[in-house]
């Protein structure tokens, strides 16, 4: 499943969009069975000031870990949706995954993705957010504030975070956006955004992989980004990244038979 072009339209005019069942369950599961390997290696870090009480547990980059998440970028229909949205050229940027233990879990505060990436146009670059799990608002998922992308807010540091930021918003517009798992939300670098609490009874798992429009987004060539050029002249499959021609199908069948 892509993107439609009513939810084209609805990121252009609200800064986001979600897609139910984007990635398929043997997709699910593929991904599924990385996070699994990273928690039971004790890859995630905790980033809260205050383990005891709420934790956060954060791993990044995930591309070097996992030729599954190598190839996931450049999955068609992760190309084809990313480029309905900012356009092509693309550039892969970040991924990152958030996991919030069962009834410890804490949320990561409010923030735009533009206070980190500083786009002089929000809208040449978007965040994808994977639903690992079914993300709920028991167990804190994604939420937004739509159409106010071409705000500017001011941040500040988290002290709930060793390293993130946060800004203050009025929260009267959010909205949640609750995904079964392989459900994904898009969302512009300018749209604010945050995740709850998780009070459940289960771990939940979230992945960002964050994408720019090379010919849009200037500064792309920061040496804090990870440059993997996605679609446009200058790709290769990941040829010139990795070494070889990643193939996502590949990947996921390759993850799910060394599960088995």
């Amino acid at each position: 499943m892509q993107v439609s072009a009513d939810q084209v339209q609805q990121f252009i005019e609200l800064g986001y969009t979600t897609v139910d069942g984007f990635f398929e369950p043997n997709e699910v599961a593929a991904i599924r069975r990385e996070v699994d390997r990273w928690l039971m290696s004790g890859l995630p870090r905790d980033v809260s000031t205050d383990p005891e009480k709420r934790q956060n547990l954060q791993l990044i980059p995930l591309h070097e870990r996992s030729t599954l998440f190598r190839a996931l970028p450049f999955a068609p229909k992760v190309i084809e949706s990313v480029g309905a949205l900012i356009g092509h050229p693309i550039m892969k940027i970040l991924d990152q995954m958030f996991v919030k233990p069962a009834t410890l879990g804490m949320g990561t505060h409010w923030h735009t993705d533009n206070a980190y990436f500083h786009l002089t146009n929000p809208m040449a670059g978007v965040a994808m957010w994977i639903a690992v799990d079914d993300a709920t608002v028991e167990n804190g998922t994604l939420k937004v504030i739509p159409g106010v992308f071409r705000e500017m807010f001011p941040h500040a540091r988290d002290v709930d975070s060793n390293h993130h930021i946060r800004t203050e918003i009025d929260e009267t517009h959010a909205l949640n956006c609750e995904l079964e798992a392989g459900g994904v939300a898009f969302f512009c670098f300018g749209t604010p955004h945050a995740t709850g609490d998780n009070s459940s009874a289960n771990a939940r798992a979230g992945v960002g992989v964050h994408f720019v429009n090379v010919d849009k987004a200037e500064g792309h060539t920061s040496a804090r980004w990870q440059q993997i050029r996605v679609s446009g002249n200058e790709a290769t499959s990941g040829q010139r990244e990795y070494g070889y021609r990643v193939d996502f199908e590949i990947e996921v069948a390759r993850a799910l038979r060394s599960a088995d």
